[in-house]
C-alpha cells in the first residue's frame, strides 16, 4: 500500500507567505494615503489662512483712450508689505493694461486709487490678486 499524504485545510494552521504579503502591501498603502491625505490638507490650510493680503476694486473709470483710473481698498496686517496686479480689458476681452501697485503702507486698510495706462480703448479694470511680500 503506498503511502497517501493528507493534506491540511487551507487557513487552518495559519496564513500563507502570499496572504502575509498582500496585508503589509494593504497597510503600506494605507498609511501612505492617510500621509498623502494629510499633506493635502496641510496645503489647503497654509493657502486659507496664510492670505495676508486682500483687496477689493470698488470702482473704476474710463478717463480716455490710454487711461483707466482703479479705486482699490486693501486689507492686510499694519506690518505686511505686497504686491497687487491690476489688469484692464477691451471690449472683446484683449487686455489692453496690466499694473502692479506696491503695498507697503504701515496701515490695515488702504483706500487709494491708482491708474493703468492703456494701448487701446479700455471698457473694465480687474484685481488679478495679491500676494504679501
Amino acid at each position: 500500500m503506498s503511502a497517501v499524504r493528507e493534506q491540511l485545510p487551507e487557513g487552518r494552521y495559519g496564513r500563507s507567505a502570499d496572504e502575509r504579503a498582500d496585508r503589509k502591501l494593504r497597510v503600506a498603502g494605507a498609511v501612505l494615503g492617510v500621509l498623502f491625505l494629510g499633506m493635502i490638507g496641510w496645503f489647503g490650510w497654509h493657502h486659507v489662512v496664510g492670505s495676508s493680503i486682500s483687496a477689493e476694486v470698488i470702482k473704476f473709470d474710463v478717463v480716455s483712450d490710454t487711461e483707466v483710473q482703479v479705486h482699490l481698498e486693501v486689507r492686510k496686517d499694519a506690518d505686511v508689505t505686497g504686491v497687487c496686479t491690476l489688469r484692464s480689458r477691451s471690449e472683446d476681452g484683449a487686455e489692453v493694461g496690466r499694473k502692479d501697485v506696491r503695498v507697503d503702507e504701515a496701515a490695515d486698510r488702504i483706500d487709494r486709487v491708482w491708474t493703468i495706462r492703456t494701448t487701446a480703448r479700455a471698457t473694465n479694470a480687474e484685481l488679478v490678486g495679491c500676494t504679501a511680500r
